[in-house]
């Protein structure tokens, strides 16, 4: 497996749950890691804390002009920065609801990408943690299944764009994670956050990270286009076999 000594990277949504995990992964693997999030004094120690909130356009730019000073240039961008709100049917949403998922989970990573991208050296790496409900629906999900649709469209549109050039672009659609993702779904409810991963064995932060140093670790010549991985108990976002 090729090191990542010497390669720089940053990583949005590093304060939790698979960004943290991925941030700190590259750093073990080698890589000189800055990780993004609005709560810095959760992201990982190995991890160069940076303030940034990817709905707001001049934290992105704050974010990436600092980082890349830091690091002297770019080598992958890890957009992890995620969020889902209720499990409600579409009619029970709110615009409010449906304006902090998409501009979180789409018009975030866009913007990110879109400001990294002059800054990726040759050989450089983008990986968009997408969702397995970005390839098939379940109920009272569509806000978050519309968000991760896109990104899964933008990842592909983007490689397209990048053909011929030495960018390489993948997507990471994990099922079932247990993390404080529930939690922020629920809006606080722990009860509720609990039940999710109740009677499973879910998949862990760390199964996603291992994923992606797998994607940018691979030799110069192949890309990983995508990586579905769900615990064994899944099979869709809607069917999970529970222990009772």
């Amino acid at each position: 497996m090729p090191s990542l000594a010497g390669k720089t990277a940053l990583v949005t949504g590093a304060s939790s749950g698979i960004g943290a995990a991925t941030a700190s992964a590259l750093a073990r693997e080698g890589a000189d890691v800055v990780g993004g999030a609005r709560h810095t004094e959760t992201i990982p120690s190995t991890v160069l804390p940076l303030s940034l909130d990817v709905t707001e356009p001049e934290s992105c730019e704050r974010f990436v002009a600092d980082a890349v000073d830091r690091l002297g240039g770019l080598d992958i961008l890890v957009n992890g920065a995620g969020l889902a709100l209720g499990r409600d049917p579409f009619d029970a949403s709110t615009e409010d609801d449906e304006r902090r998922v998409l501009e979180t989970n789409v018009n975030g990573l866009i913007r990110m990408t879109r400001l990294c991208l002059p800054h990726l050296h040759e050989g450089g790496h983008i990986v968009n943690i997408g969702s397995i409900a970005g390839r098939q629906a379940y109920p009272n999900g569509a806000l978050y299944v519309t968000s991760k649709f896109a990104v899964r469209g933008f990842t592909y549109a983007l490689r397209e764009d990048l053909l011929g050039r030495p960018i390489r672009i993948t997507i990471v659609d994990p099922g079932l994670v247990e993390t404080n993702f529930s939690r922020v779904r629920f809006r606080g409810d722990e009860e509720a956050a609990r039940k999710v991963y109740e009677g499973v064995d879910a998949m862990q932060p760390d199964d996603i990270a291992e994923c992606v140093v797998f994607a940018v670790t691979r030799p110069p010549h192949v890309n990983v286009d995508e990586i579905v991985v769900k615990a064994l108990a899944q099979s869709s976002g809607a069917r999970i076999i529970r222990q009772s």
